[in-house]
C-alpha cells in the first residue's frame, strides 16, 4: 500500500470497534507505508517496552512559535520551496526549532501532539552514546580499552581486539550487513532478535537468535582490521549498551533515566522497546516526545549543562564536536559531503562543531552551537532512507528559517 501525506485523507488505520482486519497493522510490516504513519506514534501497542522515567522537575522551553510556513529555501534539486511545503513533502509528524534561547517554531501533524511519544530509531544511538560519555568521565569505561576487558565473552567474536572507541565510532572490523530491504542482511536478524518483528517465514527458526545478546555472540566474522574504516552498523550500539550494563550493574533504561532523562528535566517519561531478555534496544528503540527530544538537543547545545548544573560531561561533548574525525565512507559522503561520525553522532562538516542525531524514516536532531540552534524533526517517511533528499531539504529549510530570524548564514 502507498503512504499518505498530511494534506491527504487519513486512512482508518487501527480504527473501529473492533478494528476491521484490513486496517490492523501487520506485525511484519508496521514500519512500512501506510502503517508506519500510525505505528511510529503507538509503539507501546506494537511491542514490549520499558520505561525511562522522568524526574521531579521540568526544564522549561520558553518561546512563542511563529508562523514560518512561508519562509523560502532552495531544495537539493534546485527548486524554490518553503518550510510549509517541506513539512508536507517529507511526511512530517512533528518539528521544532530552538534558536537563541527560545522556541521559534513548533508544529504537529498526522494526529501527533505535544505529549505523544514517537519512535526515534537511530537517534537512540546518540542518547545511549551521551550516557556512555558520563560513564567514561567517571572512569567506569575507557575508550582506549579493548572491549574484552569489560565483557570477556567477546573474545570468541569478531570484536576480539577492538577498542571501545572503535565501537563508539563504528570503526571495528566486525561483519554486519545493514542493507535495509535485503532479506539476507543481518539487520533482519536484529529486528527479530530485538523483538520488534516476528520471525519471518523465510527464516529457519532454529537459527534465529533469541535476543540481541545472542546475536552479538554469533558475529564471529571480520571484514576489515579494527580501526581501518567506518561502516555504519547498528549492532555496535547494542554492544555499547551491553558494555554499559555490565560495568554499571544497571539496566540501560535505568542508566538513561538516572544519568540523562531525569536530571535533564524531561517533561514526560520516555521508553525503549525491549527484547525477550529484557534488554533495551540501544540502537533504535527509544521513544519520546518532540519537546523532550528538543531538551536533549538543548542540553548538548549548552555543553551538557542545565541551568549551570553539569548533566553530561563537557569534555565528552567537546570530543563529539572536535575529536578524531578521520574516518568516513562514500555512502556517508553522499549524505554529508564533509561529514564524519564520532561517539554515536553524525558530524555535519569536520571543520565545524555542528552535529546530528539521525534515525531511519526521518528522525533528526540538529545542534549548531555556533548560532545557538537546535532543530528536531520526527517523521514517517515511506522508505527507510529517502532518495529524494528529505533530510537534506529539512536541513536546508532549518538553516533558512534560522537566517530569517537573524542567525549568521
Amino acid at each position: 500500500m502507498r503512504s499518505y501525506r498530511n494534506s491527504d485523507p487519513r486512512p482508518p488505520i487501527m480504527q473501529g470497534h473492533p478494528v476491521p482486519p484490513e486496517w490492523r497493522v501487520p506485525p511484519h510490516d508496521w514500519d512500512s507505508p501506510p502503517w508506519n504513519r500510525w505505528a511510529f506514534q503507538h509503539m507501546r501497542e506494537m511491542v514490549p517496552t520499558v520505561e525511562v522515567r522522568r524526574g521531579e522537575t521540568v526544564w522549561p522551553l520558553p518561546g512563542t512559535p511563529g508562523d514560518i510556513a512561508g519562509i523560502p529555501y532552495d531544495t537539493l534539486d534546485g527548486r524554490r520551496s518553503d518550510w510549509g511545503a517541506m513539512l508536507e513533502e517529507t511526511y512530517t509528524d512533528a518539528a521544532l526549532i530552538w534558536l537563541d534561547g527560545r522556541v521559534i517554531a513548533e508544529t504537529y501533524c498526522n494526529g501527533m501532539d505535544s505529549r505523544r511519544p514517537h519512535i526515534a530509531f537511530s537517534v537512540s544511538k546518540s542518547v545511549v552514546g551521551a550516557v556512555a560519555g558520563s560513564l567514561i568521565a567517571e572512569g567506569q569505561l575507557d575508550p582506549a580499552a579493548p572491549v574484552t576487558d569489560y565483557v570477556p565473552e567477546l573474545a570468541a567474536t569478531a570484536w576480539a581486539g577492538a577498542t571501545l572507541q572503535q565501537v563508539l565510532d563504528m570503526t571495528s572490523g566486525t561483519t554486519f550487513d545493514e542493507s535495509y530491504g535485503n532479506q539476507d542482511a543481518h539487520v533482519f536478524l536484529l529486528d527479530v532478535a530485538a523483538n520488534i518483528k516476528p520471525i519471518y517465514p523465510f527464516m529457519d527458526p532454529d537459527r534465529v537468535p533469541g535476543c540481541i545478546w545472542e546475536l552479538i555472540l554469533s558475529l564471529t566474522e571480520a571484514e576489515a582490521p579494527h580501526g581501518s574504516r567506518f561502516e555504519y552498523r547498528s549492532i555496535e550500539t547494542d554492544l555499547l549498551g551491553a558494555l554499559m550494563e555490565r560495568v554499571s550493574g544497571q539496566r540501560l533504561a535505568d542508566l538513561v533515566s538516572d544519568r540523562l532523562w531525569a536530571p535533564m528535566g524531561a517533561a514526560e517519561d520516555g521508553f525503549f522497546t525491549v527484547d525477550r531478555a529484557g534488554f533495551a534496544m540501544a540502537d533504535g528503540g527509544f521513544n519520546a516526545t518532540l519537546r523532550d527530544f528538543a531538551r536533549f538537543g538543548r542540553l548538548l547545545l549548552e555543553d551538557g549543562a542545565r541551568d549551570g548544573r553539569q548533566i553530561l560531561p563537557r569534555t565528552w561533548i567537546e570530543d563529539i564536536r572536535a575529536g578524531d574525525h578521520g574516518l568516513f565512507n562514500a555512502q556517508g559522503r553522499d549524505m554529508l559531503p564533509r561529514g564524519r561520525y564520532r561517539n554515536q553522532f553524525w558530524i555535519e562538516d569536520d571543520s565545524r562543531p555542528a552535529h546530528l542525531s539521525l534515525g531511519i524514516f526521518g528522525q533528526h536532531i540538529y545542534v549548531d552551537p555556533e548560532i545557538g540552534l537546535v532543530a528536531v524533526k520526527l517523521s514517517s517517511w515511506p522508505d527507510f532512507l529517502s532518495a529524494e533528499g528529505h533530510m537534506q531539504n529539512w536541513l536546508r529549510a532549518v538553516k533558512a528559517v534560522a537566517a530569517a530570524y537573524g542567525a549568521p548564514a
